[in-house]
């Protein structure tokens, strides 16, 4: 789930080589005036002004609108629990100890989500604003806290923006926070008042980058410039349903099954059915190609909210019944992966009522985001609960006719509703923009791109398209631009005391759609899917952009709450929630989505604990511990035999016996990619160069790196082509989001073409001393030789001294100060890098995109096990610390721990956070 505040730039369409040298520019101007007038002012700079800004953590401080005295208890690591005798006083001391912590970061990530970065950072932000106040998340926060939200969540949010503002009274940048003081050498900024709205906004960022299948939609359309239909199904296969298991295995969806077959059918109740060639015929090929070339590039340079959107990250989360486990209690397990952050998206914290009661309902402990009350995954003291995104498809790009003032829908002309925005700059002139909507509030993307309307008045189209005229837009439909109530789901879980609560609480969680897994105190387990889940009509399943002036193409409905999928308790004793797909398409009526994580991650944990169970053992705290920790590579073990198999030949071969070494390193590797590991260094050399060398080099610009560029046939062509008449086209896509990317849809495509050895895909040409290939076997011996060459120039010609570690490295950037800038500044607020195991696909998913190289680009960004047996043996570990602040004790204490795939002890009951406790604050009324 949740997030990064990267401050970067958005880009147009065209100007990509320019993208980088924008970001953060006036912040490496801010930062370097400040390090000089730091010079000059001698002691303004002084160990006294760095921890001028630390939180007060001991003795007392009186706070305006408590009710009574609060205690703050924090651990060595500086974790809080929080004891108070009402709900606002506890809601209030969670705003005051996480704005202590982290009101930098809660202060970006306000003005990220409100479009309002420029106030801040200058003109280097306003392309990210203009596109984040099309979207309008603040606006649609409002909006909830006005007119969706309980009496009692309102109150909640009132009483934690009460208890940051009882934070920021009185204090000036630098008493906040270094980064403040910096900014205040070339900004008058101050930070303003928090109010809920900015609580709620947090969780339309939360729900952008889990926002389901949208990139997919987007890559699938633009792959039709260069490869057919078949190509591309063969870059999509079908989920392998009887290899890979789903979350939900039995039972609880028959009735919904039964009541649409008396029904008479899926699609009599608007559902949607597979296959979208219809959907996209008339939406005009090169006019969506092009538009939606143009929002990538947008896309690529907003600030990343939440994690990576790609093919392999994803979450972890399982649970294993009393029957199985040492206390006789369920044990349950959770890791989200997302992208690395410093600080993490996670702050841990307790909430505690000294006693339960109808004024002071809560006691609860787990992970937060700093800005927002309540928390977000965790346990009280009767049930447990994690999450997984389910990757259900939210989103549907509309391809919109443009006619003068408006757009055709059914035949006919209808007005566009619109808004003006004032986007006030930091040290500029403010700048006005226009935001257009349908009748139905889908914003238009490609209002925020110039080029994106030239080119939609010049697109070539299809003839079923309309006349082109005034042009083509992009405009997004998204259950998230509705209000809704998963502010509501947030306290009402923190608050469940058992399933049926829990799955009330659950059905608040309307956005964005989770997997839910639970377990209690009274040994029971389960999962639910939540989420405000669209239904489509029959020829629309939302795998590709659709034609917005055909009627048929909007949204038909939502899955009702009660038709939706879940388990309890179920006979095999676990579940497995992974990111793989909930049902099995076949059992049950709506289709949920086309683009489901294909299962590597999810198989392997029911493997693992299946493998327990047959052997008679009982699962421990440790064994899941363990099993979040494990490397096996799923394709390793698939493709592994047969490049042992490969006769590396003197005669065919230049330069062999090199080649044979490093080959031989695969030999008794057992597929675990330790950090030590050379052969998992080498193996995953091997692994992207055959994804670089068979589909890679045959895709689109738009979805290879940035800057690499090949000589290509051009399009349209049919036959040979000679070698002059190629044309030279380079990459376009962020190294992080390129494709292929080599999660785990590309290990079922490579599965699915194993055995078909002279595939047109396994034919690559020469390339200087490197031979060509025109099978399966050949293109694998040239990814074989690229390999050996390519990790000879990193990590030197001594295959001895080749670790995966080496490659597979995790750098923590500050994600508003540290990500741009001068060696001195990314040396104060940065840290790392780690040597990390783990891989693409994983268990332990480090996960790294094979187009861009082997760095760690998103991570298990926390890891909890919870002991429903005795909850004191719990344990918990973040990927940073508690402290956003760069100098203090518990900005990254947790992480070389974490690292090594340690847990913290994880305190609940009131005796247990005593005797953990090293600094206790009262704040008192």
């Amino acid at each position: 789930m949740p997030p990064n505040t990267t401050a970067s730039t958005g880009q147009q369409p065209g100007k990509s080589g320019r993208k980088k040298g924008r970001r953060l520019r006036l912040l490496v101007l801010v930062l370097v005036l400040a390090v000089v007038a730091g010079v000059a002012g001698g002691a303004y700079w002084s160990i006294s002004t760095v921890r001028a800004s630390f939180p007060q953590t001991k003795g007392s401080i009186t706070l305006d609108g408590l009710s009574g005295p609060v205690d703050v208890k924090r651990d060595d690591y500086g974790i809080p629990q929080i004891y108070a005798s009402s709900d606002e006083d506890l809601f209030m001391a969670q705003g005051f100890v996480q704005a202590q912590d982290r009101f930098w970061e809660m202060d970006v990530r306000r003005h990220m989500t409100s479009g309002r970065l420029s106030e801040m950072f200058g003109k280097s932000q306003v392309d990210n604003d203009e596109f984040l106040r099309t979207l309008g998340w603040d606006r649609i926060a409002k909006e909830e806290y006005d007119k969706t939200l309980s009496a009692s969540t309102k109150k909640y949010l009132q009483a934690y923006a009460k208890g940051v503002n009882a934070y920021l009274d009185g204090k000036d940048g630098k008493d906040i926070s270094l980064e403040y003081a910096a900014l205040g050498f070339t900004n008058d900024y101050k930070p303003q008042q928090w109010t809920p709205v900015d609580s709620i906004a947090w969780l339309k960022a939360m729900a952008w980058d889990l926002r389901g299948n949208m990139q997919d939609e987007i890559d699938r359309a633009l792959m039709t410039s260069r490869l057919g239909p078949k190509q591309i199904a063969d870059l999509y296969p079908q989920y392998p349903y009887s290899r890979n298991k789903t979350i939900v295995q039995a039972g609880q969806y028959d009735e919904v099954t039964k009541t649409f077959e008396q029904s008479g059918s899926a699609s009599a109740a608007g559902s949607s059915t597979a296959g979208t060639s219809s959907s996209s015929g008339s939406s005009g090929t090169a006019g969506l190609q092009s538009q939606l070339a143009g929002l990538q590039n947008v896309l690529d340079g907003l600030p990343t909210a939440v994690g990576v959107n790609g093919n392999g990250i994803g979450s972890n989360s399982w649970v294993v019944a009393g029957r199985y486990t040492i206390t006789g209690k369920p044990l349950l397990a959770n890791d989200p992966h997302l992208s690395a952050s410093l600080p993490s998206v996670w702050y841990q914290m307790g909430l505690h009522c000294r006693s339960v009661s109808s004024t002071c309902q809560y006691d609860v402990s787990g992970y937060t985001f700093a800005g927002m009350p309540g928390v977000v995954i965790g346990h009280n003291q009767n049930i447990s609960w994690g999450m997984t995104n389910s990757g259900v498809d939210v989103t549907d790009l509309y391809l919109e006719k443009l006619s003068g003032d408006g757009y055709l829908y059914d035949g006919k002309t209808v007005p566009f509703t619109s808004r003006q925005e004032t986007i006030k700059v930091a040290g500029g002139s403010s700048k006005k923009i226009v935001v257009r909507a349908t009748k139905d509030g889908m914003p238009l993307l490609s209002d925020r791109s110039d080029e994106l309307v030239k080119v939609g008045r010049k697109a070539t189209v299809d003839t079923a398209a309309p006349d082109r005229g005034d042009g083509y837009g992009i405009a997004l439909r998204w259950t998230a631009l509705d209000p809704g109530t998963t502010m509501d789901a947030v306290f009402a879980m923190d608050k469940a005391k058992n399933w049926n609560d829990f799955r009330a609480a659950a059905t608040l969680f309307d956005v964005p759609s989770q997997n839910l897994i639970y377990a209690d105190t009274e040994n029971h387990i389960g999962y639910t899917l939540p989420g405000k889940i669209p239904t489509r009509a029959q020829g629309y399943d939302g795998s590709v952009p659709v034609p917005g002036w055909d009627p048929r193409s909007r949204w038909t409905g939502y899955i009702d709450d009660d038709e939706l999928p879940y388990e309890y308790d179920p006979a095999r004793g676990y579940i497995v929630t992974a990111n793989q797909a909930v049902v099995d398409k076949s059992k049950y009526p709506y289709t949920l989505t086309t683009d489901w994580g294909y299962g590597a991650r999810s198989q392997r944990i029911n493997d693992l604990i299946q493998s327990k169970i047959d052997d008679g053992g009982k699962i421990s705290t440790e064994d899941m511990r363990q099993m979040q920790l494990d490397n096996s590579s799923e394709i390793a073990k698939l493709l592994v035999p047969k490049l042992l198999k490969i006769d590396i030949s003197d005669k065919d071969v230049r330069d062999a016996a090199a080649i044979r070494e490093a080959q031989e390193l695969l030999e008794g590797w057992d597929y675990t990619q330790d950090a030590d590991s050379a052969a998992a260094a080498y193996f995953n050399s091997v692994w992207r160069n055959i994804l670089k060398l068979a589909f890679g080099n045959k895709l689109p610009k738009e979805l290879r790196v940035e800057g690499q560029c090949l000589w290509v046939d051009p399009v349209n062509t049919t036959g040979p082509v000679d070698e002059t008449d190629k044309v030279r086209e380079c990459g376009e896509r962020e190294p992080d989001q390129a494709q292929p990317d080599g999660g785990d849809r590309w290990f079922e495509v490579v599965r699915s073409l194993l055995n078909d050895e002279d595939s047109d895909w396994w034919r690559t040409p020469s390339s200087g001393t490197r031979p060509s290939a025109d099978n399966r076997d050949e293109l694998f011996t040239r990814a074989m030789i690229d390999a050996r060459w390519e990790l000879t120039a990193k990590l030197g010609k001594d295959i001895d001294t080749w670790s995966w570690g080496r490659l597979h490295r995790l750098f923590l950037k500050n994600q508003t100060l540290g990500t741009e800038g001068p060696g001195f500044l990314q040396y104060a607020l940065n840290r790392g890098p780690w040597k990390l195991s783990g891989g693409e696909a994983t268990v332990n998913a480090s996960g790294w995109n094979a187009a861009g190289g082997y760095g760690v680009v998103w991570v298990p960004s926390m890891r909890m096990v919870v002991n429903l047996g005795d909850l004191d043996k719990s344990k918990w570990i973040n990927l940073t610390g508690a402290s956003g602040h760069a100098y203090n004790a518990h900005y990254t204490d947790q992480t070389d721990k974490w690292a090594d795939g340690e847990l913290l002890d994880w305190s609940f009951t009131e005796k247990a956070v005593d005797d953990s406790t090293g600094d206790t604050l009262v704040l008192k009324p």
